[in-house]
């Protein structure tokens, strides 16, 4: 978490989706004095945000973020909910759309235990991919390096990317070295 807050800047506006129960978010806004919204499905989630006093709304990420007009937002964040969308490109366009910064992470398929898993004929669980190929939420696996061609390919700067591994920044090799990618974007 200190990572994400590290590059947050206090006071700022944020939408957090996907935002689980909330913990992130009213770290933003008791440590930071960001204020924003939080965007969440599950039920539970949306229960323990509440309780938590973090702003949450409850929507589907598949449909888009239409109710937001564009720069709503200074950031977007969009931690480890990529990789679960169907419509990654859309997402990721709406994200630099609502938000004049999108920070965006998720698992980082190439990560050499990954690989070893792979070359051994399994399909990873770690972690950070903690579930077995017949029983994921994930509907794709994805790689610091893919993420970095896809923004390119979709007219998206990338202004800053590292991995994290154990909360700590990895900037020496993330592809391999790091469990988690994360990049910081923005419309190009």
């Amino acid at each position: 978490m200190k990572a994400i807050l590290d590059l947050i800047a206090p006071g700022s506006r944020v939408l957090d989706l996907g935002c689980g129960s909330g913990a992130l978010l009213h770290e933003l806004v008791t440590a930071k004095g960001c204020s924003g919204y939080g965007i969440e499905l599950d039920d539970a989630n949306l229960l323990a945000c509440a309780e938590r006093g973090v702003n949450v709304l409850q929507l589907d990420l598949e449909r888009g973020l239409s109710m937001f007009k564009d720069h709503s937002f200074d950031v977007v964040l969009q931690l480890q909910t990529l990789q679960q969308v169907r419509h990654a490109e859309a997402m990721l366009r709406e994200t630099v759309r609502v938000g004049r910064r999108g920070v965006v992470s998720f698992p980082n398929f190439a990560h050499w235990p990954n690989r070893l898993q792979v070359l051994a004929g399994r399909m990873p669980v770690t972690r950070t991919l903690p579930y077995q190929w017949y029983d994921t939420p994930n509907i794709r696996v994805g790689t610091h390096a893919d993420f970095a061609l896809l923004c390119d390919r979709l007219g998206i700067r990338v202004l800053e990317s590292f991995g994290l591994r154990d909360g700590q920044r990895v900037d020496r090799w993330p592809n391999a070295l790091a469990p988690v990618a994360l990049f910081v974007i923005e419309k190009a």
